[in-house]
């Protein structure tokens, strides 16, 4: 169903703005040039000595676990497990994780933090416990990971350096029969509860730099593997894909598709942030790119992260969300093929080229053959900004149209298996659907889902249709 490509030894040139390249001799500057044009096979390559590049500073991961706050006295009484640092944690963001993937938190997750600088304690904001239907499919190598852990939605909090957690475990009514029916008991909390502060560190954009500033990620293989997952599309080395409007890219197309393609329906490419874009430190994931055989279809998700973010802080926000997916989530790369912030920017998600069928793990039982979007931020109650719906709309016209898919259409997926579908299950689902038409979920939120027909409409319109 997919396959796992592995390249190493690309190109190692320092890199300037917008994928130019710098101290490189003329000639090695024509052969890079050269190279970076043609849309390479995923293969390994020879490598090319160049000078190191300095690296930001790295994002850190700190898991401290939860301990009994209460004992359970009685049926009725909840146990409750958390824990509370006043100071000396750095992190932007949390969440919390437990030891075995498949089972459930029922209960109340509450947070507090203390605001880096000025040290003013936050209120008390909930956590999202329901997160099981992101995830790579069962009976997957990436599931079945020693590593993987269950695990809440993280939530963005910004710089903070003192938190105050509470887990508080859901009751439910004994049955009628039992010795004490009618009376409440608590459900048991799953076992190894740690709680994951998140610092993203920053991307080695120097402070004030200028947004085309050259980023100076560390120049590693795995970096320079991703970066060359690109070079359909764009030069080595690029900070984002450049939009093109609909003539380019239907040239585009046959290009990569071949002549039979041309005549396809397709939406104008947008502008894409690459991973060096946001500063993505390639060495936290596995090495090599997970592919399925096509996209033939997208689902729609929100991050269940909250809105308390500016766009300018997108980037430390997504270094945030692929730490904890990796780190503390287990899984091998972010689990999203692609993010859109509030202001409607669209972000290289998962590893292995825009263009190209990555295989993610953002809808469990129908990551195959399909390719997930999500909104950064919290869309329960919470509008999505027209920019937003533009975004997903310009995104799915270009990525669908490359793989012949009407934005309109209805499509057949087989379950990998999940709490809707069965494994095995041919499925007719919309060729844009939410997280929830695939897994029983409130994702991407009903004020986003609300928004998908718009979607759904306007891609057709940009495709042409």
């Amino acid at each position: 169903m997919f396959k796992i490509v592995t390249m190493r030894g690309f190109f190692s040139p320092s890199l300037g703005s917008s994928g130019s390249f710098r101290s490189l001799g003329a000639p090695l500057i024509a052969t890079v040039l050269a190279l970076s044009s043609l849309s390479l096979p995923a293969t390994t390559v020879t490598a090319v000595p160049a000078a190191p590049v300095t690296g930001g500073i790295p994002g850190s991961t700190r898991s401290l676990p939860l301990a009994p706050l209460t004992r359970a006295r009685g049926l009725g009484a909840a146990p409750e497990q958390g824990v509370y640092r006043a100071d000396g944690e750095r992190f932007s963001l949390l969440g919390v994780v437990w030891d075995d993937p498949g089972a459930e938190l029922r209960g109340r997750i509450q947070v507090r933090t203390r605001a880096a600088g000025t040290g003013a304690w936050s209120g008390w904001q909930d956590v999202e416990t329901h997160n099981a239907g992101h995830g790579p499919d069962p009976g997957t190598a990436e599931a079945a990971s020693p590593r993987v852990r269950g695990a809440t939605a993280p939530l963005w909090v910004g710089a903070s350096e003192g938190v105050d957690v509470r887990v508080r475990a859901a009751s439910v009514r004994l049955p009628d029969g039992t010795r004490s029916a009618g009376a409440r008991t608590s459900v048991p909390l799953p076992s190894g509860l740690r709680l994951e502060l998140v610092d993203p560190g920053d991307d080695g954009t120097p402070p004030g730099a200028p947004a085309d500033a050259p980023h100076t990620g560390a120049d590693t293989a795995a970096a320079r593997a991703a970066s060359a997952a690109n070079t359909d599309v764009a030069g080595f080395g690029a900070l984002e894909i450049p939009e093109l409007d609909k003539a380019a890219t239907e040239r585009e197309l046959t290009r990569l598709k071949g002549p039979a393609r041309t005549a396809s329906y397709i939406g104008a490419r947008p502008r894409i942030v690459t991973r060096l874009g946001w500063g993505a430190d390639e060495s936290l994931r596995e090495p090599g790119f997970g592919y399925t055989k096509t996209v033939r279809a997208a689902f729609v998700h929100h991050t269940g992260s909250g809105n308390q973010y500016s766009c300018s802080q997108t980037p430390s926000v997504i270094r945030s969300i692929y730490r904890y997916h990796v780190k503390s989530m287990g899984w091998r790369d972010i689990g999203y093929n692609f993010l859109v912030d509030k202001c409607g920017t669209v972000y290289e998600g998962r590893a292995g080229g825009v263009a190209k069928a990555v295989l993610g793990a953002h809808t469990l039982g129908f990551n195959s053959d399909s390719m997930g979007i999500a909104v950064i931020g919290t869309y329960t109650e919470t509008e999505p900004a027209d920019a937003v719906v533009t975004a997903l709309a310009r995104l799915t016209a270009w990525k669908l149209g490359l793989n012949g898919a009407d934005p309109q259409g209805r499509t057949y997926l087989t379950s990998g298996g999940g709490n809707l579908y069965r494994k095995g299950k041919n499925v007719q689902l919309n060729v844009v659907s939410g997280h929830r038409d695939g897994f029983a979920t409130d994702c991407p939120g009903a004020a986003l889902y609300a928004r998908l027909g718009a979607a759904r409409s306007a891609a057709a319109d940009y495709q042409g249709r």
